[in-house]
């Protein structure tokens, strides 16, 4: 039996979940279903299953310490594959099953988007475990979930003749895109046709062979972008230059919608039903389904009183968010944004989105809240001149050794114990105690114990933005 490679790709964004979700710190690292991460969820999803190796992560560069931690926290081992920007799920299950095939190992990919939720488990394990042993004969695998209703959100895969060698697969007939209401009545009740869930199932050496027939393109720049990138610890770094001419294009248009025409050069495509519980968790709505409801239909998270509310989703951040006669409503609080949105216009969440971005407004990309590798840090006040912040950091957390041109910083220590450099000084400072880095003065701040080091931080100055930043020395990388 060939071995078994997680691939988890974690490039998206989530736009229609904002406010929770941001750019910079998108839905997949979210707790959005329990109190796992969607990306942990995803990473334990296979957890039983014989011969598995550790999960190989295709993120972000930007998300690169979160997903580490993550993986970190459930016990697992794996490597964090770092795309420099964006290029589709094409390019970045070429760069996966390319580093897995490096040393001559020939493993059965098993590529799961981070973002999804999966209710049934072992029906999950199953249904994978089947299209491993197809998939280790040369056929490339997706699953199909099974709908139950006329769903205009997905697209579809029309299922072919059964596949006679028992696995429950079906040759794939062919992909169609999003239908419309009439369409998808009519595609629910041939029940020929299936959800496309976007994860898949194929040998390392299959998707090569098949990207070189296909898209020879982007087999050649992924090829050029990891052979001139480097491995720093867990993290594998592609050359920027090389895969920034990488066209981009997803797994569907590049490959699998070619297979379904077949062809003696390209190997065959097969699809297996799947009844799991399964959701891509895109919108507000699709969250609310998937949540645990009280008898009038109502699902809620943190501080929320509902009088006389039916089928509406409420989540609190921090305040107290109290509702009267709302039906088919989603609301949001966060500690920078609210979001108020009837059911049937949650896909539209991503134009509020889009008009932040072309406004140049912070809250489409960041949280109050943002996280470091070294911890986090809230602004929890600013005016002119000045700005007030909350940092955290982690037992053995480091920042940068930097200067800023612009702004003085007061640190009070609230919590734990920090080493402060200041200058040519190096010195310890305590809880209820304090330091003042002026203008222009290199200094860096660290966390040498074995508790979370928490202080208060206050700026002064004529300019307080982040990228009023000089960094000298950086434990992370960062430039």
């Amino acid at each position: 039996m060939s071995k078994i490679l997680p691939v988890v790709l974690s490039g998206g964004s989530g736009t229609r979940l904002w406010p929770l979700s941001r750019e910079k710190y998108p839905k997949q690292l979210l707790p959005l279903v329990d109190d796992q991460s969607m990306l942990q969820a995803t990473v334990s999803r296979l957890e039983g299953l014989a011969d598995m190796a550790g999960p190989l992560l295709v993120c972000n560069e930007e998300h690169r310490f979160v997903v580490a931690e993550q993986v970190r926290t459930l016990g697992l081992q794996g490597s964090v594959l770092l795309e420099p920007f964006g290029r589709n799920t094409a390019p970045a299950l070429a760069l996966a099953a390319l580093w897995a095939v490096r040393e001559g190992d020939d493993p059965v990919l098993v590529v799961m988007p981070a973002d999804h939720d999966i209710a049934d488990g072992v029906a999950f394990r199953n249904a994978v475990a089947r299209a491993v042993t197809l998939a280790a004969t040369g056929v490339t695998v997706t699953f199909g979930i099974t709908p139950d209703c006329p769903e205009t959100g997905y697209g579809y895969i029309q299922r072919g003749q059964a596949l006679a060698d028992g696995s429950g697969a079906f040759a794939l007939a062919r992909f169609v895109e999003k239908p419309d209401r009439k369409t998808a009545e009519g595609y629910l009740d041939s029940g020929e046709y299936l959800w496309n869930s976007g994860i898949f199932v194929m040998k390392a050496s299959v998707w090569v062979a098949a990207l070189g027939v296909c898209r020879p393109d982007i087999l050649a720049a992924c090829q050029k972008a990891l052979a001139g990138g480097k491995t720093d610890g867990d993290f594998v770094r592609v050359d920027v230059d090389a895969f920034k001419v990488c066209p981009s294009d997803s797994i569907d248009y590049a490959v699998m919608e070619r297979l379904t025409a077949g062809g003696a050069d390209l190997p065959k495509a097969a699809v297996i039903p799947l009844t799991a519980g399964w959701s891509d968790v895109g919108a507000w709505d699709a969250l609310w389904k998937v949540l645990p409801k009280c008898g009038e239909g109502n699902a809620t998270r943190g501080d929320v009183m509902l009088e006389n509310c039916r089928d509406t989703l409420v989540v609190s951040e921090g305040r107290l968010v109290a509702c009267v006669g709302l039906s088919n409503v989603v609301v949001v609080e966060t500690d920078d944004a609210v979001l108020v949105v009837h059911h049937d216009a949650t896909q539209d969440v991503k134009k509020i989105v889009d008009r932040l971005k072309a406004d140049k407004r912070s809250v489409a990309q960041w949280h109050r809240k943002v996280y470091r590798p070294w911890g986090w840090y809230d602004g929890v006040d600013s005016g002119e001149r000045f700005q007030v912040k909350r940092i955290g950091v982690n037992p053995g957390g480091t920042l940068s050794l930097q200067m800023h041109h612009h702004r003085a910083e007061h640190w009070i220590v609230v919590s734990g114990t920090a080493r402060v450099t200041k200058g040519e000084e190096t010195f310890l400072v305590s809880e209820n105690q304090s330091t003042y880095i002026p203008l222009g003065v290199k200094h860096r701040l660290e966390n040498p114990g074995i508790v979370p080091l928490e202080m208060i931080e206050v700026q002064s100055g004529s300019y307080l933005g982040e990228d009023d930043i000089v960094r000298f020395e950086d434990t992370y990388g960062r430039a």
